[in-house]
């Protein structure tokens, strides 16, 4: 959801270079942390499935991963055209106790705009993406050059809240990505009901004072976040951003295929920014 795959190009653009650590303290889909050329990289997110998927992926062969996905698949009738395969997966996955990384993935795969949405059961309840999504020869392709970076480089896989994440590593050649929940705006996963915490003034405030105690060390980091959202304003980071003169750079973004994107004709109420705390050119 609101994958940053669409606006690589620009977020590489406008980081610097030479990092010995890259965090990406809100990986998600790991989108962003995974193109960084650093020394080493630290995902993190608080999403505990996807945080293990990741850790198999890195942990275990491209040939095993594949073999079980495509054996999955075929043994449990999992199809583009129909869902009753799909539909008595998820429920076999939401019953076992000992949830198998892979079999998010094969869930994902056929699931609607290939998302991942729990209940706060903690039950996969994304619905069944009929004709429209499967595990493609494309995806596949995608899933092989996924697996192979991750093998080739220092990667450390995290599942906790970014507030207690150890900052003490960090160097002034390292820096700090977060595109964590925006506050103003309705993605799903800010309600608190997907089965982890809610995003609030509360949290949107420590991000900001940790960001600008980074900033107090040394540390660059880039923030992206909405400030002007359906005529709703971030008035609380507009006011962070002014006190201490940091620069946002305009993202010319698009998520109209994302299932919570309400749509707007003024689109110019909409206002995806990228803040950083180092000078750029």
């Amino acid at each position: 959801m609101g994958g940053k795959h669409k606006i690589l190009p620009q977020l590489f653009t406008a980081f610097p270079e030479n990092n010995d650590i890259f965090v990406d303290m809100f990986g998600g889909g790991f989108n962003v942390g995974i193109n960084s050329d650093a020394s080493k990289i630290i995902y993190n997110d608080q999403l505990t499935p996807l945080v293990d998927l990741f850790k198999y992926l890195q942990d275990n062969s491209c040939n095993d991963i594949i073999n079980y996905i495509e054996t999955t698949i075929e043994k449990n009738n999992i199809r583009k055209d129909e869902k009753e395969g799909f539909l008595k997966f998820r429920n076999q996955y939401n019953q076992t106790d000992e949830k198998f990384p892979l079999d998010l993935y094969i869930l994902i795969s056929f699931s609607f705009n290939y998302q991942f949405r729990f209940n706060n059961s903690g039950e996969y309840n994304n619905p069944h993406g009929t004709n429209r999504s499967s595990f493609t020869k494309n995806m596949k392709e995608r899933l092989i050059q996924y697996i192979n970076i991750i093998h080739e480089k220092d990667i450390i896989f995290l599942n906790k809240d970014f507030t207690i994440l150890d900052y003490s590593i960090l160097t002034e050649d390292s820096f700090v990505y977060c595109d964590p929940p925006y506050l103003i705006t309705t993605g799903s996963y800010n309600d608190g009901n997907r089965g982890f915490k809610n995003w609030t003034i509360k949290e949107e405030k420590n991000l900001l004072d940790l960001l600008s105690k980074l900033d107090k060390r040394g540390i660059d980091f880039a923030l992206s976040n909405v400030t002007i959202h359906d005529g709703r304003q971030n008035d609380l980071l507009l006011d962070w951003i002014e006190a201490n003169e940091f620069t946002v750079l305009d993202i010319n973004s698009d998520y109209s295929n994302s299932n919570y994107h309400k749509k707007n004709k003024d689109k110019e109420k909409n206002t995806e920014v990228l803040v950083i705390n180092y000078s750029f050119k």
